[in-house]
Protein backbone atom coordinates (compact mmCIF):
# COMPACT_ATOMS: atom_id res chain seq x y z
CA UNK A 1 0.00 0.00 0.00
CA UNK A 2 1.45 3.51 -0.89
CA UNK A 3 1.75 5.91 1.78
CA UNK A 4 -0.29 8.97 1.97
CA UNK A 5 1.40 12.18 1.46
CA UNK A 6 0.57 15.91 1.61
CA UNK A 7 2.76 18.07 -0.59
CA UNK A 8 3.52 21.42 0.97
CA UNK A 9 2.69 23.40 -2.99
CA UNK A 10 3.84 27.03 -3.57
CA UNK A 11 2.95 26.77 -7.48
CA UNK A 12 6.86 27.08 -8.03
CA UNK A 13 9.23 25.52 -9.40
CA UNK A 14 11.14 23.31 -6.44
CA UNK A 15 7.68 21.89 -5.10
CA UNK A 16 6.68 20.87 -8.87
CA UNK A 17 10.22 19.04 -8.86
CA UNK A 18 9.53 17.26 -5.62
CA UNK A 19 6.02 15.86 -6.90
CA UNK A 20 7.84 14.86 -9.80
CA UNK A 21 9.79 13.00 -7.89
CA UNK A 22 7.04 11.47 -5.57
CA UNK A 23 5.30 10.05 -8.80
CA UNK A 24 8.52 9.06 -10.25
CA UNK A 25 9.31 6.85 -6.84
CA UNK A 26 5.70 5.34 -7.12
CA UNK A 27 5.11 5.03 -3.29
CA UNK A 28 3.01 7.93 -2.42
CA UNK A 29 -0.36 8.33 -2.56
CA UNK A 30 -0.92 12.27 -2.60
CA UNK A 31 -3.50 13.17 -0.75
CA UNK A 32 -3.48 17.38 -1.89
CA UNK A 33 -1.39 19.85 -2.67
CA UNK A 34 -1.51 22.29 0.64
CA UNK A 35 -0.91 26.18 -0.21
CA UNK A 36 -0.80 29.09 1.93
CA UNK A 37 -2.79 32.31 0.37
CA UNK A 38 -3.26 35.57 1.34
CA UNK A 39 -6.69 36.46 2.13
CA UNK A 40 -6.45 39.73 1.43
CA UNK A 41 -5.17 39.97 -1.94
CA UNK A 42 -6.25 36.26 -2.45
CA UNK A 43 -3.27 35.36 -4.49
CA UNK A 44 -0.01 32.62 -3.06
CA UNK A 45 1.55 33.94 -0.44
CA UNK A 46 4.99 35.66 -1.49
CA UNK A 47 4.57 34.69 -4.83
CA UNK A 48 1.75 36.73 -5.51
CA UNK A 49 0.25 34.18 -7.71
CA UNK A 50 -3.81 34.74 -8.16
CA UNK A 51 -6.22 31.81 -6.69
CA UNK A 52 -7.92 31.57 -9.91
CA UNK A 53 -3.99 30.26 -11.54
CA UNK A 54 -3.34 28.00 -8.68
CA UNK A 55 -6.42 26.03 -9.26
CA UNK A 56 -6.02 25.79 -12.73
CA UNK A 57 -2.65 24.30 -11.79
CA UNK A 58 -4.02 21.49 -9.31
CA UNK A 59 -6.94 20.65 -12.01
CA UNK A 60 -3.75 20.00 -14.36
CA UNK A 61 -1.95 17.90 -11.89
CA UNK A 62 -4.76 16.26 -11.58
CA UNK A 63 -4.43 16.83 -7.50
CA UNK A 64 -6.95 18.12 -4.76
CA UNK A 65 -6.13 21.49 -3.56
CA UNK A 66 -6.02 22.13 0.04
CA UNK A 67 -5.85 26.25 0.83
CA UNK A 68 -4.98 27.70 3.95
CA UNK A 69 -6.07 31.48 4.46
CA UNK A 70 -4.03 34.07 6.33
CA UNK A 71 -4.08 37.74 6.64
CA UNK A 72 -1.87 39.83 5.17
CA UNK A 73 -0.15 40.51 8.59
CA UNK A 74 -0.26 37.14 9.71
CA UNK A 75 2.19 36.32 12.79
CA UNK A 76 3.57 33.10 13.25
CA UNK A 77 1.43 32.38 15.39
CA UNK A 78 -1.64 32.83 13.44
CA UNK A 79 0.08 30.76 10.25
CA UNK A 80 1.27 27.79 12.75
CA UNK A 81 -2.61 27.69 14.22
CA UNK A 82 -4.29 27.40 10.86
CA UNK A 83 -1.42 24.58 9.77
CA UNK A 84 -1.72 22.53 12.89
CA UNK A 85 -5.97 22.60 12.80
CA UNK A 86 -5.49 21.31 8.75
CA UNK A 87 -2.59 18.56 9.19
CA UNK A 88 -4.27 17.57 12.11
CA UNK A 89 -7.27 16.71 9.90
CA UNK A 90 -5.31 14.92 7.46
CA UNK A 91 -3.37 12.84 10.41
CA UNK A 92 -6.57 11.56 11.20
CA UNK A 93 -7.06 10.45 7.88
CA UNK A 94 -4.31 8.16 7.76
CA UNK A 95 -1.62 10.91 6.47
CA UNK A 96 1.39 10.39 7.84
CA UNK A 97 4.47 12.62 6.46
CA UNK A 98 4.56 16.30 4.49
CA UNK A 99 6.49 16.68 1.51
CA UNK A 100 8.57 20.04 0.69
CA UNK A 101 10.93 21.04 -2.01
CA UNK A 102 13.69 22.47 0.24
CA UNK A 103 16.73 22.23 -0.95
CA UNK A 104 19.40 22.90 1.56
CA UNK A 105 18.11 25.69 4.57
CA UNK A 106 18.95 23.64 7.60
CA UNK A 107 17.31 26.28 9.79
CA UNK A 108 13.92 25.86 8.18
CA UNK A 109 14.33 21.94 8.26
CA UNK A 110 14.60 21.60 11.40
CA UNK A 111 11.59 24.43 12.36
CA UNK A 112 9.17 22.09 9.66
CA UNK A 113 10.11 18.89 11.72
CA UNK A 114 9.67 20.26 14.65
CA UNK A 115 6.22 21.74 14.33
CA UNK A 116 5.09 18.44 12.76
CA UNK A 117 6.24 16.13 15.34
CA UNK A 118 4.08 18.16 17.67
CA UNK A 119 0.99 16.56 16.21
CA UNK A 120 2.78 13.21 15.22
CA UNK A 121 3.39 13.78 11.90
CA UNK A 122 6.80 13.38 9.78
CA UNK A 123 8.36 15.52 7.08
CA UNK A 124 10.31 14.34 3.55
CA UNK A 125 12.21 16.43 1.57
CA UNK A 126 13.11 14.50 -1.54
CA UNK A 127 15.30 17.22 -2.99
CA UNK A 128 17.63 18.01 0.15
CA UNK A 129 21.29 18.92 -0.86
CA UNK A 130 21.10 18.92 -4.29
CA UNK A 131 22.68 20.90 -6.52
CA UNK A 132 20.35 23.70 -7.15
CA UNK A 133 22.44 24.82 -10.39
CA UNK A 134 22.24 20.91 -11.57
CA UNK A 135 18.91 20.85 -10.16
CA UNK A 136 17.62 24.21 -12.07
CA UNK A 137 19.03 22.64 -15.47
CA UNK A 138 17.00 19.03 -14.81
CA UNK A 139 14.03 21.37 -14.09
CA UNK A 140 14.56 22.84 -17.85
CA UNK A 141 15.56 19.85 -19.46
CA UNK A 142 12.67 17.65 -18.06
CA UNK A 143 10.32 19.99 -20.08
CA UNK A 144 9.09 21.81 -16.96
CA UNK A 145 8.21 25.38 -17.91
CA UNK A 146 8.11 28.37 -14.96
CA UNK A 147 7.70 31.88 -14.90
CA UNK A 148 9.36 34.44 -12.49
CA UNK A 149 6.63 36.10 -10.23
CA UNK A 150 8.42 37.80 -8.39
CA UNK A 151 12.06 39.08 -7.07
CA UNK A 152 13.65 40.79 -4.29
CA UNK A 153 14.93 44.21 -5.96
CA UNK A 154 18.11 44.69 -3.87
CA UNK A 155 19.40 41.58 -5.79
CA UNK A 156 17.50 41.45 -9.42
CA UNK A 157 16.00 44.17 -11.83
CA UNK A 158 11.99 44.49 -12.30
CA UNK A 159 12.93 43.32 -15.95
CA UNK A 160 13.53 39.67 -14.45
CA UNK A 161 9.92 38.77 -13.28
CA UNK A 162 7.88 37.99 -15.78
CA UNK A 163 11.08 36.02 -17.64
CA UNK A 164 10.78 32.59 -18.06
CA UNK A 165 12.75 30.33 -15.65
CA UNK A 166 15.29 28.98 -19.13
CA UNK A 167 18.82 29.18 -19.69
CA UNK A 168 18.71 33.23 -20.23
CA UNK A 169 17.24 33.84 -17.26
CA UNK A 170 19.60 31.64 -15.10
CA UNK A 171 22.81 33.40 -17.63
CA UNK A 172 21.60 36.64 -16.30
CA UNK A 173 22.18 35.68 -12.54
CA UNK A 174 24.31 37.72 -10.15
CA UNK A 175 26.74 35.19 -8.85
CA UNK A 176 25.09 36.40 -4.88
CA UNK A 177 21.70 34.67 -6.72
CA UNK A 178 21.00 30.80 -6.12
CA UNK A 179 19.73 29.42 -9.18
CA UNK A 180 16.94 28.02 -7.87
CA UNK A 181 15.78 31.15 -5.36
CA UNK A 182 16.57 28.62 -2.22
CA UNK A 183 17.47 31.94 -0.44
CA UNK A 184 14.08 33.69 -1.14
CA UNK A 185 15.80 35.89 -3.98
CA UNK A 186 13.28 34.84 -6.76
CA UNK A 187 9.67 33.00 -6.78
CA UNK A 188 8.02 31.09 -9.61
CA UNK A 189 5.19 29.75 -11.46
CA UNK A 190 5.25 26.39 -12.98
CA UNK A 191 2.68 26.41 -15.95
CA UNK A 192 3.42 23.14 -17.82
CA UNK A 193 5.69 20.01 -17.55
CA UNK A 194 5.54 16.36 -17.40
CA UNK A 195 3.25 16.54 -14.42
CA UNK A 196 0.40 18.75 -16.72
CA UNK A 197 -2.15 17.06 -18.56
CA UNK A 198 -2.72 20.75 -20.35
CA UNK A 199 -0.63 24.01 -19.77
CA UNK A 200 -1.94 26.81 -17.97
CA UNK A 201 -2.54 29.93 -20.19
CA UNK A 202 -1.90 33.29 -19.04
CA UNK A 203 -0.18 37.07 -19.64
CA UNK A 204 2.19 38.54 -17.98
CA UNK A 205 0.27 42.13 -16.40
CA UNK A 206 1.83 45.12 -14.88
CA UNK A 207 5.22 45.27 -13.02
CA UNK A 208 5.56 46.30 -9.63
CA UNK A 209 7.23 47.14 -6.45
CA UNK A 210 5.72 46.26 -2.83
CA UNK A 211 6.72 47.34 0.25
CA UNK A 212 8.43 44.08 1.05
CA UNK A 213 11.08 45.19 -1.37
CA UNK A 214 10.29 42.30 -4.00
CA UNK A 215 9.07 43.32 -7.35
CA UNK A 216 5.76 41.45 -8.71
CA UNK A 217 4.86 40.13 -11.96
CA UNK A 218 1.11 40.28 -12.47
CA UNK A 219 -0.10 36.73 -14.27
CA UNK A 220 -3.52 37.13 -15.85
CA UNK A 221 -5.34 34.11 -16.47
CA UNK A 222 -6.69 33.36 -19.73
CA UNK A 223 -9.14 30.81 -19.28
CA UNK A 224 -10.82 28.78 -16.38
Amino acid sequence: MKEKVILSWSGGKDSAVALHELQTAGRYQIAALLTTVTHDYDRICMHGVRRTLLEQQARALGLPLEIIFISKSASNGEYESQMRQVLTRYLAAGVRSVVFGDVFLEELREYRQEKLAAIGMGALFPLWRRDTARLACAFIEAGFRAVITSADSNLLESACVGMDFDQQFLSVLPLAVDPCGENGEFHSFVYDGPTFERPIAYTAGEVVLRENGFHYCDLLPLSH
